[in-house]
């Protein structure tokens, strides 16, 4: 097993149509405004851009971010990811009901050395960590879509 390989799914039941959480998601610009975590976000230019998050425990982590992928009728957003964390993420939008599931899929490999050196005892608390950090993201896109 490699310690430092993660892969993490979170779905989100949102009671809002697609087209809406869709418009919310492709401007990742806005992030630091409703994702606490999200720290910053600066345009490389129209398809690269650097991003800084942290979550509950005291390390950030900043990666360049480039559009793999952006696709309204399929409701797909997709980038590659490198720096402290490499690999791929991709938001998948669809109907569900009268609302919308916005699944959240990401495959990495961390290469941020002081998490490298913690990936067995801390495997489990950088999860609960994404775990937090993703019901926060949760939270504040729900108050972004009723505010919009």
């Amino acid at each position: 097993m490699d310690w430092n390989h993660y892969r993490f799914r979170s779905p989100w039941h949102l009671p809002v149509p697609p087209a809406a959480v869709f418009a919310v998601l492709e401007r990742p610009e806005d992030y630091p405004h409703w994702w606490p975590q999200v720290r910053s976000v600066t345009w490389l230019d129209d398809a690269t851009g650097i991003l800084t998050i942290r979550s509950a425990l005291p390390y950030a982590m900043t990666f360049t971010a480039h559009e793999r992928r952006r696709d309204p009728a399929a409701g797909i957003l997709e980038i590659a990811m490198s720096g402290d964390i490499e690999g791929w993420a991709r938001w998948t939008v669809t109907a569900a009901g009268s609302g919308t599931l916005a699944v959240y899929e990401q495959e990495v490999d961390v290469r941020k050395p002081l998490l490298r050196r913690l990936a067995v005892p801390g495997r489990a608390v950088f999860r609960a960590n994404h775990r937090l950090m993703m019901r926060a993201g949760r939270r504040g896109l729900l108050r972004r879509l009723r505010a919009v």
